[in-house]
């Protein structure tokens, strides 16, 4: 048999009500020479049902739950595709997504990540904002990273497609990114060649209260935000010293940990017009007016009262 030119990579954990329309979506893209391969990470809703009812035209792999990180890993040894697209059960995508990443890749042999924007939308699959995200990076953005401490504009999994020899190069996501392996993926894969961006919106991205990111910032949700970024940097340190790569990030140059911590801590007037201006020349977004736009609500969002004001101890 012909060996796969694409190998789409689901990931599904207790999301039955969702999974099928991720795997028609697939079913249905203009591009041939497609396998999909769905690894259900020890769901304990309905999800083996549904996934069983595909039986013949997907690989289902059942494993006990270890997190997003090794479901993806499980998928890709498994996949034989040169290029590996990633979607999260809970998204879905437009017919010429495939064709469209392929092509991409085929004029771009540098190219080790291709992505495109995605459509947020609400459960029911209403679409409720513009496409994200909104500034597009292409090219070398290995200095973009090193002077942003690894913050971009990245995309979400779902909008993620790798070239398999890069992935041989980085090797399998850590299974501490056992909730975010697009960090893994956006943060190492732009030392290993280009990223190329496509500027449609090529899949849509289901906003419930199951995802990563909450539209509330709370003193618990920042803080969770803060270690991850933490052990992303100290991640990409670690994977970029052990390639021998010259590079290295440091959390001072990571504008929303510091933007975060200032939440958390309170900001005097001082204080947030030393961040307003700092925004202004952080390297981790590109395009100035939102740049501009973005550090001046991040400061005046500010309180001098931060939100740990009045926690006990054992309650931070």
């Amino acid at each position: 048999m012909e060996r796969p030119a694409l190998s789409v990579l689901i990931n599904n954990y207790n999301y039955a009500r969702f999974v099928g329309r991720a795997i028609d979506s697939v079913l249905s893209q203009d591009a041939r020479n497609v396998e999909i391969i769905v690894v259900d990470d020890g769901s304990t809703d309905q999800s083996r049902p549904v996934l069983e009812a595909y039986d013949g035209r997907v690989t289902v792999i059942f494993q006990e739950n270890a997190g997003q990180a090794a479901a993806i890993n499980t998928a890709v040894r498994s996949s034989k595709g040169e290029i590996l697209c990633f979607l999260d059960a809970d998204d879905w995508w437009a017919p010429s997504k495939l064709s469209a990443t392929a092509a991409a890749f085929r004029k771009n042999p540098q190219a080790s990540l291709v992505y495109h924007r995605l459509q947020p939308t609400l459960v029911d699959g209403t679409p409720n904002s513009k496409p994200i995200p909104r500034t597009l990076c292409s090219g070398t953005l290995s200095p973009l990273l090193t002077r942003s401490a690894g913050w971009w504009p990245f995309p979400m999994t779902s909008a993620v497609a790798v070239r398999r020899s890069a992935w041989d190069a980085a090797g399998s996501i850590p299974e501490q990114f056992r909730i975010s392996a697009d960090a893994w993926l956006v943060g190492i894969y732009p030392f290993l060649g280009d990223v190329i961006a496509m500027p449609d919106p090529l899949g849509f991205y289901r906003i419930h209260n199951n995802n990563w990111y909450r539209s509330t910032e709370d003193a618990t949700t920042l803080r969770r935000r803060m270690t991850h970024w933490r052990h992303t940097v100290d991640a990409t340190n670690l994977f970029l010293s052990a390639h021998e790569l010259p590079a290295r990030l440091h959390l001072a140059d990571h504008y929303p940990y510091r933007v975060a911590s200032a939440k958390l801590r309170g900001a005097d007037a001082l204080s947030r017009f030393k961040l307003a201006v700092e925004g202004l020349f952080f390297a981790g977004e590109p395009n100035l007016l939102r740049r501009t736009r973005d550090s001046l609500r991040s400061a005046l969002g500010l309180s001098r009262f931060g939100l740990d004001a009045g926690l006990s101890e054992a309650a931070k």
